[in-house]
């Protein structure tokens, strides 16, 4: 097994994906994420898993159960499972971050180009990981 050993401060500020799956595991997932300004993940509840974001550019809030927490390049946020959260991206450009799923959520690979995309697709991990 090779893992995952890439520069992700470079691959998230390159990434104009809305949501790119870089690396999947047995329990951890890998995920490129690309708000454009003035748009949102959408609120959302995982009630089997807790999620990780790290900014790397741009501004934005991330709502958890209500509370809203200005965020921008350098922070970094846990949702626990069962929290209802939403990412905003408030600044004059887009907000780049990565996600860590524990467990995953997606399937292995995939690439939304834009939240419509997303939304259009319905899928969620199917228990393949990358290797």
């Amino acid at each position: 097994m090779k893992g995952f050993v890439e520069n992700i401060e470079r691959l998230t500020l390159e990434n104009d994906d809305f949501r790119r799956v870089l690396y999947t595991g047995h329990n951890l997932q890998l995920v490129l994420m690309t708000i454009p300004a003035g748009e949102e993940i959408g609120e959302e509840v995982h009630s089997d898993r807790d999620q990780f974001f790290r900014i790397e550019d741009g501004e934005g809030e991330v709502w958890i159960d209500g509370l809203c927490n200005n965020v921008k390049a350098d922070d970094g946020i846990v949702v626990p499972q069962g929290a209802q959260h939403n990412v905003r991206a408030t600044g004059a450009g887009p907000l780049r971050l990565y996600t860590i799923y524990g467990p995953p959520e997606h399937v292995d690979a995939t690439v939304h180009p834009s939240k419509r995309d997303a939304e259009a697709q319905h899928e969620h991990f199917d228990g393949r990981t990358t290797e």
